[in-house]
């Protein structure tokens, strides 16, 4: 199975990056925000660097 990275359509809060990233790892979003959040300083820049790096989703007509 070969999954990509991608920013969430369906899961998002800002841009979808702990979104695609919970849907990659299939963690709960909510987790992945939690530790953005505990980590601040560092993840804000790391946050903004991955939220234009990483591609969006394809958009599609049913959620998988």
């Amino acid at each position: 199975m070969n999954k990509k990275l991608s920013r969430s359509q369906f899961d998002k809060s800002i841009s979808g990056v702990c979104g695609g990233i919970a849907e990659y790892f299939n963690l709960s979003s909510l987790f992945v925000r939690l530790l953005f959040l505990f980590f601040i300083p560092a993840n804000l820049i790391i946050y903004i660097i991955l939220a234009n790096v990483i591609p969006a989703s394809p958009p599609s007509l049913y959620r998988q």
